[in-house]
């Protein structure tokens, strides 16, 4: 086991990994920008260096300063959290070339699973369903005939995409040209690869995932599913597990077959299998986030099992001590992303509490949020025995969370728990509407 891990990110990710760390008994070290010199997990950890400006390009992007942590402060390995540099091949490359343990996928792994397009080639021999499309398109004249064979509506995406990046729907002929210059275009900026692939567009439908822990001794277990459907442009807002609208026969068979695709690819470490369910209940393959999820909480509280500590037991060549036979998904849990909407400073926060209720955040009174990051504040999390009795329990959460001097989308979260639709379990990917 590491006695030493560096932590290369920042906010609440930062926050729960230093947690996990303790709790396991690891030394932590922390990095920061000019503009987190007072954050949370600075002061949290074991040690922090300074690694660059307020930019994300000058400190949490910045490689090298990275590594020149860690080795100065004779870290083993470094844990990426989510974002930045979580699926960075190069990264885990640098890591590995440095003599640093990179937790997460080898980037040899990595290079060939997180490029959307030859990831569904490789899923499309495992059994699963994968939603019609293409490899990477080399030209707009090739997408136009791809479209008028896989039939419209279809959806432009960043072959390195994620978090809603990178993505456009397209309805006619007309719109594909423009979509698929900004798509292209927002995937340069946010990934650094402007290549994009079509694929059908399945509608209407909930957008649903299955959470994998897998050793590299050929272990693999399915921690059950999460129904992320509640979402604004592509970005999540609202995540629960177990699905509502997923039967205990449909769950077995989907969490089966997820299993056998990972051992196929060989896959080692927490992964993400992202699925659209249609109206007729069958599930298409979308795409694999091999590292941490934002929404992974939300898992722990259903499960038990900490997905954290399990990330770097297994980036030490720890086994998996358990097996799919132990997985309990009795219970309902639901989790509700505390978002910004601008910028300000924290003049006072009261977080609920009481009996699985839960808040992982980076924030504490005069933190301030900054341009520079996301505007993720936090996430709430509560779990009950039953759906119902869960609803009752973030509505109260959510009446009871506080924070003053930062706009933040509580209420809206509130709207969305109350929303008959949500409550009955039949939303689906439609719910925001262009709200």
């Amino acid at each position: 086991m590491f006695s030493k891990i560096l932590i290369a990110n920042r906010g609440e990710i930062a926050v729960r990994i230093i947690r996990a760390c303790k709790e396991m008994g690891i030394t932590t070290v922390a990095v920061y920008s000019e503009a987190d010199k007072n954050a949370l997990h600075v002061a949290l950890a074991d040690q922090s260096y300074c690694i660059g400006g307020p930019e994300a390009s000058d400190s949490y992007l910045n490689e090298n300063q990275i590594i020149s942590a860690a080795i100065l402060a004779g870290a083993q390995a470094i844990h990426p959290g989510y974002g930045f540099l979580s699926e960075n091949a190069h990264f885990a490359r640098l890591c590995r070339k440095n003599g640093l343990v990179f937790i997460g996928p080898d980037p040899e792994n990595m290079e060939r699973l997180s490029d959307k397009a030859i990831l569904k080639e490789l899923i499309r021999n495992t059994g699963l369903s994968v939603i019609p499309g293409t490899k990477a398109l080399s030209s707009v004249e090739e997408a136009r005939k791809a479209a008028e064979t896989v039939g419209y509506p279809v959806m432009i995406k960043a072959c390195a995409g994620g978090g809603g990046r990178g993505i456009r729907l397209v309805h006619t002929d007309e719109e594909l040209i423009e979509a698929y210059h900004q798509a292209s275009s927002e995937a340069i900026s946010a990934f650094g690869d402007g290549s994009v692939y079509l694929e059908k567009y399945i509608f209407p439908a909930k957008h649903v995932e299955l959470q994998i822990l897998a050793d590299e001794y050929g272990n693999v277990v399915c921690l059950g599913d999460r129904d992320c459907s509640i979402q604004r442009r592509n970005q999540k807002l609202l995540e629960e597990t177990p699905s509502p609208t997923v039967n205990s026969a449909q769950r077995k068979e989907i969490m089966k077959l997820a299993t056998d695709a990972v051992k196929q690819i060989g896959y080692v470490g927490a992964g993400t299998l992202e699925f659209l369910l249609d109206q007729d209940g069958k599930f298409w393959f979308m795409e694999m986030n091999v590292r941490l999820q934002v929404e992974h909480c939300v898992t722990e509280m259903l499960t038990g099992y900490d997905l954290v500590k399990w990330q770097i037991r297994i980036a030490a060549g720890i086994p998996l001590d358990f097996t799919q036979e132990d997985i309990s998904l009795t219970g309902s849990a639901i989790e509700c992303r505390i978002n910004a909407r601008s910028c300000g400073t924290l003049k006072m926060l009261h977080v609920p509490g009481g009996p699985s209720v839960r808040f992982d955040s980076w924030l504490i009174e005069g933190a301030s949020v900054s341009p520079y990051y996301d505007s993720l504040l936090g996430k709430l999390i509560v779990y009950a025995k039953t759906r119902e009795e869960t609803l009752r329990k973030i509505n109260a959460a959510l009446c009871e969370l506080v924070v003053e001097g930062i706009p933040t989308n509580i209420e809206e979260q509130l709207h969305i728990v109350e929303d008959e639709r949500f409550i009955s379990g039949s939303y689906d990917l439609t719910f925001m509407g262009n709200r």
